[in-house]
């Protein structure tokens, strides 16, 4: 899960990307001259090159000019067509179907958060559209395993939040980065041990498995493997089984555009081969280094529609929203707000019947009163009245 690193939990997973470099050496090269004309040692006049002087400097500044162009093109288009999609008003019937999440920090189970921090929680809960709750119980040794010393109020914590809203559900959030070193789905025996950790967790008394694993390629048959594994030792009724996922491909072939380890998109096929596999997908629409509120509300509203045709109607899909402030190279905390996501999501949605559909907010330990507010008065406020309500999953 990217996002804001839990204060006091030195090894929950985070979302610091290391600073890079971009600055590139130049190097420079003897001016051609003509032989009936004495050499120069500085940088041919752009002017003259682009007005037709012959010579391989023409050339090059066409291939530069053409290589700086296209991008430029591209993303001015990029911006345009995000900047529409964000355009228009919500359909009336785009709100809370009382099937959203969020995601909730180690603090539940480590036993930092108490009764004070509980009935703060059940003040934001009541009366909105929220059903499910990702509580953060890893993350899992490298080898998969899940250390019980990690959760010792975990029962404390499922017992409580239980406690303050009726047909409330407890997932254990259980994640961990995936990159050489790390940990390796492809490996039987970390699989193996990832279901057990699972199995583990439920005994303990939550209601679901969590999972939360980045960055995984588009493709990778090793989380699918998982996934049918985990299924067949929690299966329908004794848990439910649910996902954090990579934002949809924009356009074809961006799946393949990507910094080693750091894997953004799947394509619309490989979405809906995990979703078929899970109770509930959420995701993570958010990190999207849009530079304006509009183009974050397009690009939520592109993924909402993506998701949407991708995910099996069986499957609950939540899109999700940025409740924190981290402000880097990959976001923008003043683009991406949780207002920005609800209209894109509302937008995406249109009058469209689904109800298995919600939102989730990630994460509660950075969420603030804004955060809140723009969810019940985006989202929540005019389906208040089913928030409460028997959930189905």
């Amino acid at each position: 899960m990217t996002g804001p690193d839990e204060p006091g939990l030195d090894d929950q997973p985070g979302s610091a990307e290391p600073e890079r470099d971009d600055r590139s050496p130049t190097t420079g090269s003897a001016e051609p001259g003509r032989d009936d004309q004495p050499r120069t040692t500085g940088p041919e006049d752009p002017g003259r090159v682009a007005a037709g002087v012959p010579g391989r400097w023409s050339r090059l500044w066409r291939a530069v000019m053409v290589l700086v162009s296209v991008p430029v093109l591209v993303l001015t288009a990029s911006g345009a067509s995000l900047y529409l999609l964000s355009l228009g008003t919500p359909a009336p019937r785009s709100y809370t179907r009382g099937q959203d999440a969020v995601w909730l920090g180690h603090a539940w189970v480590d036993g930092r958060n108490g009764d004070r921090e509980l009935a703060a929680l059940a003040t934001r809960l009541r009366g909105s559209g929220i059903s499910d709750l990702y509580l953060h119980t890893g993350p899992l040794d490298y080898d998969g395993t899940l250390p019980a010393s990690l959760y010792p109020r975990a029962a404390w914590a499922v017992a409580a939040l239980h406690s303050i809203m009726p047909g409330l559900r407890v997932h254990a959030w259980l994640g961990q980065r995936v990159e050489p070193g790390e940990l390796d789905l492809s490996s039987a025996t970390v699989r193996a041990n990832i279901v057990r950790s699972a199995g583990q967790a439920l005994a303990t008394g939550f209601d679901g498995i969590h999972y939360n694993f980045e960055p995984v390629p588009d493709g990778d048959q090793g989380l699918l493997t998982l996934l049918d594994a985990t299924r067949a030792a929690i299966p329908p009724g004794r848990g439910v089984l649910s996902m954090s996922a990579h934002h949809v491909e924009p356009l074809p072939g961006m799946s393949l555009l990507h910094l080693p380890g750091e894997a953004k998109w799947w394509t619309p096929g490989y979405l809906t081969q995990v979703a078929r596999r899970l109770d509930q997908v959420a995701v993570m629409s958010y990190d999207t280094a849009q530079p304006t509120e509009a183009l974050y509300t397009g690009y939520v509203r592109r993924q909402t529609e993506l998701a949407l045709a991708a995910v099996p109607p069986g499957t609950r899909l939540l899109m999700g929203l940025p409740a924190y402030h981290d402000d880097n190279w990959t976001r923008h905390a003043s683009a991406e707000t949780v207002s920005a996501a609800v209209k894109g999501v509302r937008l995406g949605l249109g009058t469209k019947a689904r109800t298995r559909f919600g939102v989730a907010l990630y994460v509660d330990f950075a969420a603030t009163e804004s955060d809140w507010t723009a969810y019940r008065l985006g989202w929540a406020a005019k389906g208040s009245a089913t928030s409460d309500a028997a959930v189905t999953r």
